[in-house]
């Protein structure tokens, strides 16, 4: 008789416990992730023995519900990511792909004007400036052969057209010489001749 008042005190007290340590379990901050939901799901559940001694876990059917609407949510909510990251990843390599297209282009236009900058154009091609200047100095120092050359050659035919100047001075001084030779000779002769004749006729 005094089992009985003890399992009727204790059944009577039993709610009033167990909502009790449910208050206390919900103060107590849970952890939401499935792994959390499936440890609180084990220890809300209770022992059952079957008649042939298997043991098992009795989980309440909303509790089970709740934890897989939960679980089905995750995974909902994961592919959402999932997806939303494929399309970000999506744009990201195009918009990666857009930005190398755009430095291949700006690289090219980059070298061809550095090109440009370190050439001279050159009877309509491009030449590098080291080659521009060889072919300037190369230039001017043959023009400058040639003016030397030309200089040479003036100052030799000056010379020579100066000696030939003497030389015909002289000749023709000469020839002035001979000649007036000539002519004194030739009246010489014609004034004996002249005298000659006049002693004959005497």
């Amino acid at each position: 008789m005094k089992h009985l008042r003890i399992l009727f005190a204790v059944a009577l007290l039993a709610p009033y416990f167990s909502s009790f340590a449910q208050e206390e379990t919900s103060d107590e901050p849970q952890d939401m992730t499935i792994k959390g939901q499936f440890e609180v799901m084990e220890r809300q559940s209770t022992n059952y023995r079957s008649g042939n001694g298997v043991p098992y876990e009795v989980i309440k059917l909303s509790t089970l519900n709740e934890v897989k609407s939960n679980i089905f949510d995750s995974i909902n909510t994961a592919y959402g990511s999932i997806k939303t990251l494929s399309a970000t990843i999506t744009a990201n390599e195009a918009e990666i792909e857009n930005l190398n297209t755009k430095l291949r282009d700006t690289t090219e236009k980059l070298n061809t004007i550095t090109e440009e900058k370190d050439s001279i154009s050159f009877f309509g091609l491009l030449i590098g400036k080291g080659t521009y200047n060889f072919i300037l100095w190369s230039i001017i120092f043959g023009l400058l052969l040639l003016l030397l050359f030309f200089i040479y050659r003036f100052r030799n035919s000056n010379f020579l057209t100066q000696q030939a100047k003497s030389a015909l001075a002289d000749l023709e001084e000469e020839y002035e010489s001979h000649r007036r030779k000539a002519l004194e000779r030739e009246q010489k002769i014609s004034r004996q001749l002249q005298d000659e004749l006049n002693k004959q006729k005497k």
